[in-house]
């Protein structure tokens, strides 16, 4: 399948809320495509990713955030932590419209970051166990590989001592890594 030619452009202080709007219907989408209407993660305007999760990847240290654009249509969002002097990424979020999925624009978008970012040799994110849209994404479109799997006996390390025994199956995640090789890697 030949990719459709998209673009990052940098987010706008004025598009910063529908950002987060689109960011959350995309991720709710696939909740109910999982779960269905009536998972509690979807009920009574409670969102799968919180606000607060989306403002703390937009102004975290280092962060870029981008608007993917098909055809002057924004159809979705890549939120990026850059650490150049360790020539690492870290994909906080990426998320496309649920209107466009299966047409290759997350992959092409995938595409455009690494070209935005040829100085990164480790890219690294994660996903929720259950988003098998995702995981198959990342492996078999993007050429990441699962290197770890999060979960109430083995979790990531941003998890507060406090919240150990809070940890349930809904909080089980997949860590993903690319390493690229050579200049211009990619599959």
């Amino acid at each position: 399948m030949k990719l459709p030619e998209v673009t990052l452009l940098s987010l706008l202080p004025e598009d910063r809320e529908q950002f987060i709007l689109d960011n959350q219907w995309a991720f709710k989408y696939g909740a109910q495509q999982e779960f269905g209407m009536r998972d509690e993660r979807c009920e009574e305007g409670e969102e799968v990713i919180s606000r607060k999760t989306i403002e703390d990847s937009i102004d975290g240290e280092n962060a870029e955030t981008y608007r993917i654009v098909l055809d002057g249509q924004k159809v979705g969002g890549v939120v990026l932590r850059i650490d150049k002097e360790a020539a690492q990424g870290e994909l906080e979020l990426l998320f496309v419209s649920p209107e466009v999925h299966s047409k290759g624009i997350g992959q092409a978008a995938w595409k455009a970051v690494e070209a935005l970012h040829p100085e990164i040799r480790v890219w690294e994110t994660i996903t929720p166990y259950f988003e098998k849209r995702n995981i198959h994404f990342y492996v078999n479109r993007c050429g990441f590989h699962i290197v770890e799997f999060w979960n109430k006996h083995q979790h990531g390390p941003a998890v507060p001592e406090e919240e150990e025994g809070n940890w349930s199956m809904d909080d089980e995640m997949f860590v993903f890594r690319k390493e690229i090789t050579n200049a211009g890697d990619w599959q």
